[in-house]
């Protein structure tokens, strides 16, 4: 009986699971040359370079996740496919797959006509993007400190282009620099700039 019970409660939570959306781009050649991203329900992502390494954490703004889930269900939630049989110029091997209890869904493609999966892929893009930032910039902080202010222009050529997510990812590292006079006096007021704005739009948004 304990068993059964287990196994239906086991059930349930399956049937319950919120949905996830799993990426995957392979570009060799390119920087970087994979992807993989989960996105999470309440915008929780797991960002890797390499299948076996230990990811990377960044928490999407609620607005983003949600623009997200909302074209993933706009494209069926991958369940055909978006492959358009054109001869382009390779743009690396893209995978959606959705999953959502036990139900899983997965479509691949190198180039697509469908409008939602490309706003889909772009959303993506800003994801390793912001990685990508946050990668270059947590290094120049460690090791290079004459490298901090290149790497907060690219923080805040993105934020001015209003690609940037996951702000929050970024704060830690703004704050070691705003505070730390070993640091280019160019780059502690860039990054003090950038912490204060990044501060007062999280609290804009809560109003």
């Amino acid at each position: 009986m304990r068993i059964s019970l287990l196994a239906l409660m086991l059930q349930i939570s399956a049937f319950a699971a919120p949905p996830r959306i799993f990426y995957t781009k392979t570009f060799p050649g390119s920087v970087p040359a994979y992807v993989s991203i989960v996105i999470e329900q309440d915008g929780a992502v797991l960002y890797r370079e390499a299948e076996n390494e230990e990811p990377a954490r960044l928490q999407l703004e609620p607005e983003d996740a949600a623009a997200i889930f909302d074209l993933a269900r706009k494209v069926d939630r991958f369940q055909k496919p978006l492959e358009a049989n054109l001869k382009v110029a390779n743009m690396g091997m893209k995978t959606f797959r959705w999953e959502e209890g036990p139900d899983k869904w997965e479509t691949k493609f190198n180039y697509t006509l469908d409008e939602n999966a490309r706003a889909l892929a772009s959303w993506f893009e800003r994801i390793t993007e912001a990685e990508q930032i946050f990668i270059q910039l947590e290094r120049s902080v460690k090791y290079d400190k004459l490298g901090v202010n290149k790497a907060l222009l690219l923080l805040n050529t993105a934020w001015d282009r209003k690609t940037l997510v996951g702000h929050d990812l970024f704060l830690p590292l703004l704050d070691r620099v705003a505070k730390n006079d070993s640091y280019l006096n160019i780059a502690r007021e860039r990054a003090a700039m950038l912490a204060h704005t990044f501060r007062a739009r999280k609290v804009k948004s809560t109003e």
